[in-house]
């Protein structure tokens, strides 16, 4: 017989449990953060830093600074619409399915399996993007930034060993669970905030001329091949495509709904950390790029530079070889805290989806000693390698891999704002703390709307002529995801996935304690062994 757990619960923790159960849950993950850790997540899984640096290039040939600066404002604000939307839905369903879970809430009953399944898919392809976009772009900037000071010379098959390495690192570190995670949470809000404050400003302060305010928010450039797109469609269609550098980088903030379970007061928290995530990054990130902008010594020489990296290229102009290794060596640990905190909020979904039948039952399991899903933490790496192995033939593998983290996980938010817009007095209802009262439909109609505009140009070419080599593979992916969801539910997941399981009500049902370990998986075990040999056999199944 296990011994029983003996916890020591605060009133807030037991507020929180009690939310969770009418939801449907037990307490099953560590709940060991605060308000400041829930929005710590999802400010460095945004990390301005490594969207802005990872992105730069593509950013300077898709538009240029008149593009990468008024575009930057321009998706701050169509994105903190989404944020409001998210948040205010997150209040209401504190879980860490997020997305997928809020999709069956808010659905009519008898649409609620559909919209989960449909929804968790896009979300688990967008969690799984952004984390191989994040990753890969740190492994880049590590492979480029070993050649300023000795002969290495990089290559795609080196970037991807160095790759691995990188994921390897973020799965040990999420093995061991939210507790550690919590103190390297706050090493990040600091490098991600001071540390990369105190960089724009040297940028600022070192650069031997600054660029005009003309320059910066009025220059325009295609380099998307010859001729460009802005020749082959026109201007405009060349500075949609460069937003993309602008909404990779305010993307993943639904870390604070996924975190939401491991978060003290999580119906105030977790829509807080949504919102205050979303506005710090935007303030953040565009003081960034404009210490950029205004400190490029020579266009030219920084679009072409001989170390294919723009942002290293400025460092090397301002600091000199040696700084520039410095401040790049702080920029690759801001990166490799945004991925090992993006790998942290995609074990979390994918936990949750298994929980309720959305990805097999193996992957639902929390390790007893780090009350870690550790099963899902090394899912969530493997899958990231294999979306990143296009990248050994594609020479726009990465901008593909962004769209994909980007129109994944915006479908996602989408789906439940969607539906709670159309279900609206069906939402007000159930709604929580963070309530946007006569706003909420005009800031849920503006959120789905710019979904929708996103979704669309992020899978057109961004480079011309369209070859194997330079496919947007985007609508590929996202193609694949949409035909197996869809297929697969009219095939066979609409005969036995019914959305999120209640696991309350189940356990009352088999009459199990579920305090106990393993106590509602062994009963499960136990009625399905019955229902296989005969009600009337007794089956004994060891503990």
């Amino acid at each position: 017989m296990a011994e029983p757990v003996v916890r020591t619960t605060s009133k807030a923790d037991m507020d929180d449990e009690a939310v969770l159960a009418s939801l449907g849950y037990k307490q099953e993950l560590r709940r060991d953060w605060g308000l400041a850790h829930n929005f710590g997540i999802s400010f460095s899984i945004i990390s301005v830093i490594t969207g802005i640096t990872t992105l730069f290039s593509y950013g300077l040939n898709t538009g240029g600074p008149g593009v990468m600066s008024v575009g930057w404002i321009v998706v701050s604000v169509f994105t903190m619409f989404v944020a409001l939307g998210m948040a205010e839905i997150v209040s209401a369903i504190p879980t860490a399915g997020g997305p997928y879970y809020w999709a069956a809430m808010l659905a009519p009953a008898k649409h609620s399996a559909f919209a989960s399944w449909i929804t968790g898919w896009f979300n688990l392809l967008g969690q799984v993007a952004v984390t191989t976009g994040i990753s890969f772009g740190c492994a880049g900037l590590i492979s480029t930034t070993a050649t300023v000071k000795s002969s290495y010379e990089p290559t795609a098959a080196k970037t991807i060993g160095i790759y691995a390495a990188v994921l390897i690192s973020h799965g040990v570190v999420n093995t061991f669970g939210v507790h550690v995670l919590k103190y390297l949470n706050n090493i990040s809000i600091a490098l991600h905030s001071a540390g990369v404050t105190a960089i724009a400003i040297a940028v600022l302060a070192k650069a031997p001329t600054h660029q005009s305010a003309k320059f910066v928010f009025a220059t325009f450039n295609d380099g998307t091949g010859d001729p460009g797109w802005s020749v082959r469609a026109s201007p405009a269609y060349v500075a949609c495509c460069g937003a993309l550098m602008s909404q990779y980088t305010l993307t993943g903030f639904d870390a604070s709904a996924h975190l939401s379970e491991e978060t003290r007061n999580a119906s105030w928290s977790a829509p807080i950390g949504v919102i205050s995530s979303v506005g710090f990054s935007a303030l953040f990130g565009f003081f960034v790029i404009l210490s950029f902008l205004f400190s490029i010594q020579d266009f030219d020489a920084t679009l072409g530079s001989d170390y294919g990296q723009p942002v290293l290229q400025i460092f090397v102009d301002v600091f000199g070889t040696d700084g520039a290794v410095v401040v790049m060596s702080l920029v690759m640990i801001c990166v490799w805290h945004c991925g090992l905190f993006s790998m942290t909020s995609n074990s979390s979904m994918m936990f949750a989806f298994a929980r309720d039948g959305g990805i097999p039952n193996f992957f639902h399991k929390v390790d007893n000693r780090f009350r870690s899903p550790i099963r899902t933490v090394w899912l969530a790496s493997f899958l990231s390698f294999c979306l990143a192995l296009p990248s050994l033939g594609s020479s726009v593998a990465f901008a593909a891999a962004t769209s994909i983290a980007t129109i994944g996980l915006y479908i996602s938010y989408g789906i439940p704002i969607l539906i709670g817009l159309i279900y609206h007095r069906e939402f007000t209802a159930r709604k929580g703390p963070f309530n946007l009262g006569m706003l909420s439909r005009p800031v849920a109609f503006i959120a789905v709307a710019w979904i929708g505009f996103i979704t669309i140009i992020f899978c057109l070419p961004t480079a011309n002529p369209v070859t194997s080599q330079t496919l947007n593979y985007t609508v590929v992916a996202v193609g694949i995801i949409a035909i197996f969801s869809f297929g697969a539910w009219v095939l066979w997941a609409r005969k036995w996935f019914v959305g999120p399981v209640r696991e309350i009500e189940e356990a009352g049902r088999l009459g199990v304690d579920l305090l106990e370990p393993g106590a509602l998986e062994r009963a499960e075990m136990e009625a399905r062994a019955k229902e296989k040999n005969g009600v009337g056999e007794k089956v004994i199944v060891e503990k």
